[in-house]
């Protein structure tokens, strides 16, 4: 799945837990693409977010992809899980396991579309493997595990080299950290399709006040076509 407008994904890491089904039904009326699902274990990344329950309970509020981020260690005994939950997509990280080929062999056994992230500290060469079995490639614009932080400058020429990768592959190209209206522009440039935020969405309103979420939605995307 490719696109010339650049998809929106709020990630739900920034939003209030609190009240995660108004956020998912507040972005989604705001305008967004797709809803960012940002799974933590603790080991893998420093913290701990959700599982597949909070998945199952997610689904039925929104029509909308759910691109559910794997930064787990091992990934592959929960992807049959996340499938179950609902997650449209499921992206593992290419540092979490020893077999990269057989875990995405493993999501588009199930049925669902299938991505691998990478670190900042990993190259873009390690996908070269496996284009074929992907869905989406995410490159990590900051150091997975929290929200909030600032955008890595060094990842853009990666960006770069892995939409020269993709060639005429259907394969969605996204970025995920520090994605503001100033740093879309430039991760579009590159060659990145989808955009990840987090801060920058959900700091712009509340699930009452979903005209912020709408503006925010809308600047970024504005920005990322400029």
């Amino acid at each position: 799945m490719t696109s010339t407008v650049p998809i929106i994904a709020p990630s739900i890491l920034a939003a209030d837990f609190a009240r995660l089904g108004d956020e998912v039904r507040a972005v989604d009326q705001a305008g967004c693409d797709w809803i960012h699902l940002d799974v933590m274990d603790g080991h893998f990344v420093p913290n701990i977010t959700f599982g597949p329950a909070v998945v199952s309970a997610l689904r039925p509020l929104t029509d909308k992809v759910l691109d559910a981020h794997l930064m787990i260690a091992p990934c592959d005994p929960y992807l049959e899980a996340f499938a179950k939950a609902g997650a449209d997509i499921i992206t593992v990280h290419a540092e979490a396991g020893p077999h990269l080929h057989r875990s995405l062999m493993a999501i588009k056994a199930l049925g669902k579309r299938a991505g691998v992230s990478l670190n900042p500290a990993t190259p873009a060469a390690i996908v070269a493997e496996v284009l074929d079995l992907l869905d989406l490639v995410l490159v990590m614009t900051v150091n997975p595990g929290f929200g909030g932080q600032s955008f890595i400058e060094s990842q853009l020429e990666k960006i770069a080299q892995i939409k020269q990768m993709i060639g005429v592959r259907p394969i969605t190209l996204q970025v995920d950290g520090g994605i503001t209206p100033e740093t879309a522009p430039r991760v579009v440039q590159a060659g990145a399709n989808a955009l990840v935020a987090g801060s920058s969405i959900f700091n712009a309103g509340s699930a009452d006040s979903p005209e912020g979420y709408r503006a925010a939605i809308t600047a970024l995307r504005a920005a990322a076509q400029a």
